[in-house]
């Protein structure tokens, strides 16, 4: 059952990329229409991540509190009509209050997926998984690229989100009728959750530690920091692909519609087999006895540092050569993903703070996407559109994101706990009452 669990977060990831990429896709369009230079366009793009990043603590907190069953379908609901709305806009202010209101209900995705994880899964199994639900991202970033294309070529660009919104309101119906936490699940099985429990490493059962830790007493850990920043700089770099990527293959290289809609999806595809290979090698590596500091740090460090090969990019002339650059780029940035999101149930100091050290952890991504699409804008319009600074920044900033994660996150040790359930017999089978 927990395989069917984290199915369902990827899904609902795929429909959140869709949502917040659909806008990057659809901006050449939208750009004709509403007239809306560079400087603008950077604003457009980054608004989504203003009220991303502020509700990203708050999330933490709202899923430790209530737990996913309850806050990820109602965050499903209200980015689904937020998402549709945008259909309404008539200009550039009615654009950004859309995507405002969109960020605002995406903000708990990533910690309710990760807070899923650290409930679902033992240690061991945690980079797999989430590398699985890791997988929605790059699936609703390729996605959006011939879905919108497709469906403004079709029917306007308009057209885009209202079918995107409602994607997002049938999977809470879905959702709602199959997330239980495994001890109330009906269908999980006494051996699975005795699995399931065996080895929950950091997030040791939250009675004896003490729940709900003060966001004071996690910020004060230097680990909570390590985490923030390194995800910062990890999102100044892949931010671009997320927003200005549409408009570089086709202002800046020359690409058609029709050109980007059959290849400009490659990169997000090769990097959904990244993502579960860097998950595979980290979980492989902690099986065989490898530490759990470099188990999560080898594809992490690894991917980042190859991935800066996206500095070679405004310096190659055929685009076929570019391609196959930004999609080394993609996957290696891709392939460092799920080692750093089973990072939070490593460091929390217990599963009920998972959902908080993962908000804080999604705060730093989103600062770096919410900084990362203005600072482009700004450059382009200042350099009569050469792209030469925003890629070269962009590997940069790969490069400091794996300085930060060799050097100052340090994942502990942690004793497994081999203690079945309370309401376990020694022979896997659940008491009865």
């Amino acid at each position: 059952m927990r395989w069917t669990i984290v199915g369902f977060s990827a899904l609902g990831l795929t429909i959140a990329y869709l949502d917040r990429a659909a806008l990057s896709v659809a901006m050449p369009y939208m750009s004709k229409e509403f007239h809306i230079s560079p400087s603008v366009q950077g604003v457009m793009l980054s608004a989504f991540f203003w009220t991303y990043a502020l509700f990203q603590i708050p999330s933490g907190w709202l899923l430790d509190r209530f737990g996913p069953r309850i806050v990820y379908p109602v965050a499903v609901g209200w980015w689904s009509i937020w998402t549709a709305l945008t259909a309404l806009a008539q200009g550039v202010g009615s654009v950004m209050l859309f995507r405002l209101g969109l960020g605002i209900g995406e903000a708990p995705v990533q910690p309710a997926n990760i807070k899923v994880v650290s409930r679902w899964f033992p240690r061991k199994e945690r980079a797999f998984a989430s590398s699985l639900f890791d997988m929605g991202q790059q699936i609703g970033t390729a996605l959006s690229i011939p879905v919108v294309t497709a469906l403004a070529l079709f029917g306007g660009w308009r057209l885009s989100f209202v079918v995107i919104g409602v994607a997002g309101l049938l999977w809470l119906v879905g959702w709602a009728a199959v997330y239980r936490d495994p001890e109330e699940h009906p269908r999980v099985s006494a051996a699975e959750l005795a699995h399931i429990r065996s080895d929950q490493g950091a997030t040791a059962p939250a009675e004896s530690v003490g729940a709900n830790v003060p966001w004071r007493e996690l910020l004060s850990e230097p680990q909570v920091w390590a985490l923030m920043t390194g995800y910062v700089f990890r999102s100044l770099a892949g931010a671009f692909f997320l927003t200005w990527y549409p408009s570089y293959l086709l202002d800046d290289r020359g690409f058609s519609e029709k050109d980007f809609g059959m290849v400009g999806w490659i990169p997000a595809l090769i990097a959904i087999g990244s993502t579960v290979l860097g998950g595979i090698v980290s979980d492989r590596m902690l099986a065989s006895g490898v530490s759990a500091n470099l188990a999560r740090k080898v594809p992490i460090v690894s991917g980042l540092a190859l991935s800066a090969c996206i500095g070679f990019a405004p310096f190659i002339e055929i685009n076929l050569v570019l391609m196959v650059v930004l999609t080394v780029s993609s996957a290696a940035h891709s392939f460092a993903g799920a080692a750093i999101l089973s990072l939070p149930a490593e460091v929390a100091p217990s599963s009920d703070s998972v959902g908080a050290v993962a908000g804080f952890q999604n705060f730093g991504s989103q600062v770096g996407n919410l900084l990362s699409p203005i600072a482009i804008g700004l450059f382009l319009a200042s350099s009569n559109g050469s792209y030469v600074g925003p890629l070269l920044g962009a590997a940069a900033c790969s490069l400091g994101s794996a300085a930060i994660y060799l050097f100052w996150v340090r994942v502990k040790p942690v004793t497994p706990h081999h203690d079945l359930p309370a309401d376990l017999t020694e022979h896997g089978e659940r008491t009865t009452s």
